[in-house]
């Protein structure tokens, strides 16, 4: 029997039982679909957190002051070290890798414009703060070192603050928003820039001058933590060394084991959330592809069944020639055949669930190596799973499967 005849004559028997041939292959089907899916969202998850992690600043070093336990009698008390300008023009004058260092000054105050208020968080940094933290304006300009050396009143606005405060953003430029008993220019709105990382909304900020907020807002010299970006990424390790030195000397701590201070680096931020979203997805894909076990036993059993009603057709292609190994590729071949007609409707499916996913707002993303290992994994299944049942038609000896009834 020939290539052509073997398809054709295994066809007509998966054709002749439609129904039961759907229902035989809907482990198969249900099995690829959902390992497809879990990978699609796992790795659509995935790269929606590199991307918010990214969108915080490219290259980015974040160093902020260390809470460290002191003991005084028997009471424990945390001690949290603040920068101070110094420290970051030290680190900015003295560093070989930064592109841009801006100290932070972190606040939140509720913000009144003329037509409304809102509970803002405020941020005083510096020019640098907005190469390292992308945050760039699409109308208007932002502050320059002039404006922070003058401690000038003057204010860049988030896209949703400024549609909170002013009905409609664009209409913020050159107004004033009032901010506890001062008053800021707006001269500035940000691009867009979505959730963060933690979900909440990058655009809901008001972005001051350092000095100012320092002296108008806070009434304190304490910066909450340093911003810095590194020209390449192939140097963030050593550029997080290079900073503990200087803001160690600067601190005058001797021993960089004591620094009361984190360097937190980006790249390792990726790599953490990429490592825990990886272990998920393999998890999920895994408890998946259980069902494609169960959609193979279902194969064979049906297989099994079919060989039984099939028995005196054994006996007949016996009878006229026909050889072991020919009835043995016909059956293995048609349990092939329905566990990748499985696979091709469980990758349909998948496709499908992942558009309607992504309409829904979930992020998916659908990889193509994932595809075509579910198609070769059902198209082993149907092997594994239908080579008893084949082996047990190849067997049979052929007066006594003519004479069965």
């Amino acid at each position: 029997m020939n290539i052509i005849q073997l398809l054709q004559t295994c066809f007509r028997s998966i054709l002749r039982n439609r129904m039961r041939s759907l229902l035989t292959s809907l482990g198969v089907i249900i099995g690829v679909g959902s390992v497809i899916i879990m990978v699609a969202l796992g790795e659509g998850s995935q790269r929606e957190i590199e991307s918010r992690i990214t969108s915080m600043g490219t290259n980015l070093l974040q160093i902020i002051p260390m809470r460290r336990a002191t003991r005084s009698g028997q009471q424990m008390m945390m001690r949290q070290s603040a920068f101070t300008k110094r420290d970051v023009d030290k680190l900015r004058d003295e560093s070989s890798f930064a592109v841009a260092v801006s100290g932070v000054v972190n606040t939140s105050a509720t913000v009144t414009g003329s037509e409304g208020n809102a509970q803002v968080s405020i941020m005083g940094v510096e020019p640098d703060f907005s190469i390292a933290r992308n945050y760039f304006v699409d109308a208007g300009i932002f502050f320059d070192e002039e404006d922070l050396i003058a401690r000038s009143m003057v204010a860049v606005l988030g896209r949703t603050t400024a549609k909170n405060l002013f009905g409609n953003a664009e209409s913020a430029l050159s107004q004033r928003i009032r901010i506890g008993i001062n008053y800021f220019t707006v001269i500035g709105l940000l691009q867009t820039k979505g959730a963060g990382l933690g979900g909440n909304d990058q655009d809901d900020v008001v972005i001051v001058p350092l000095d100012t907020a320092m002296t108008r807002l806070n009434n304190s010299r304490n910066i909450n933590n340093i911003v810095m970006s590194v020209f390449s990424k192939e140097y963030m390790d050593a550029a997080s060394n290079e900073a503990r030195l200087i803001l160690c000397e600067s601190r005058g701590i001797s021993d960089v084991a004591n620094a009361d201070f984190e360097v937190m680096n980006q790249a390792d931020m990726i790599d953490m959330a990429s490592a825990t979203s990886r272990t998920l997805t393999t998890l999920l894909a895994a408890i998946a592809g259980v069902s494609l076990l169960v959609g193979g036993i279902g194969i064979m059993n049906i297989m099994l069944v079919s060989v039984t009603e099939r028995t005196r057709e054994i006996g007949i292609r016996m009878a006229v020639g026909g050889r072991k190994r020919d009835i043995l590729f016909q059956f293995l071949t048609e349990s092939v055949i329905l566990s990748l007609m499985g696979g091709l409707l469980g990758i349909g499916l998948a496709f499908l669930a992942c558009h309607l996913l992504a309409t829904m707002g979930m992020p998916t993303a659908i990889n193509p190596m994932i595809v075509i290992i579910s198609a070769l994994f059902a198209a082993m299944v149907g092997i594994v799973f239908g080579y008893y049942p084949a082996l047990k038609a190849a067997r049979l000896y052929p007066i006594d499967a003519l004479r069965y009834e």
